[in-house]
């Protein structure tokens, strides 16, 4: 349940639209609901203002399915990630409103209105075109959490004219998101252009010293940028939900 139905659910018993049965009936579900293979946070939404994530990897398509069920269940939108393309194509019969994004991996239903989160996009910046799925895995997230979404794609350190030419992006964005594999270097590169926020995401892409993203991990991690962030590699869900997390704060205070 997210905040928006609780006061509507509220507001109702208020007036004397909706019964104290009727609203205990809704909230008995709170704070979630025990699949037994799964236990569902309906919570989640009023504590963090958006409702539980499902990691499709390592999951059965029938487990997917039944928790993208029992979150449609209490009207909550459903976002699922890591999500192959053979799995996706059991999970969208079995949830016949799922939308998939194959490049992305994630499937998404939407039930509730998203509501917007901030007055500006995030500008997500990637090194190269090989590095979209973790791009776009982090735009289908911040999507889902009500952020807009500037892209700044394949404009690394090999070219880096490609990156100057994009910086009014950089001006109009609230905060900006790095995708990177190979040695992680342009995440300082923005880091030195920008004022705000810079959130850098090392990719497992790269040849054999790349170390599965190891090297452009701790060249993030030792950028000469001061006060970059780093996530964890290939991490693009997470890099979103930081991002949401500054703006929310942003909202509040």
């Amino acid at each position: 349940m997210d905040p928006a139905r609780l006061r509507e659910l509220l507001d109702g018993v208020r007036r004397g639209a909706t019964s104290i049965e009727d609203a205990l009936g809704e909230l008995k579900d709170l704070p979630f609901a025990d699949l037994g293979y799964a236990a569902v946070d309906h919570h989640r939404a009023l504590r963090q203002g958006a409702p539980e994530v499902v990691l499709g990897e390592g999951k059965t398509a029938a487990q997917i399915v039944g928790i993208a069920q029992e979150l449609a269940r209490t009207r909550q939108n459903v976002l699922v990630t890591r999500l192959d393309a053979p799995k996706a194509r059991e999970v969208c019969a079995g949830v016949p409103q799922m939308a998939y994004a194959e490049l992305a991996r994630v499937a998404t239903l939407e039930l509730a209105p998203i509501a917007p989160l901030g007055t500006r996009p995030v500008a997500l910046v990637s090194a190269g075109t090989s590095d979209l799925p973790v791009a776009e895995e982090c735009a289908e997230t911040l999507r889902m959490l009500g952020a807009g979404v500037e892209r700044v794609y394949d404009v690394g350190v090999a070219g880096i004219h490609r990156l100057f030419h994009k910086r009014d992006a950089f001006e109009r964005a609230s905060v900006v998101i790095v995708v990177a594999g190979m040695e992680g270097a342009l995440p300082s590169v923005v880091g030195g252009l920008v004022a705000g926020p810079v959130i850098a995401v090392p990719t497992s892409v790269g040849y054999g010293a790349a170390l599965g993203g190891l090297t452009a991990l701790a060249g993030m991690l030792s950028s000469c940028a001061s006060g970059v962030v780093v996530c964890n590699i290939d991490n693009g869900f997470g890099a979103a939900c930081a991002a949401a997390r500054i703006l929310r704060a942003r909202e509040r205070y």
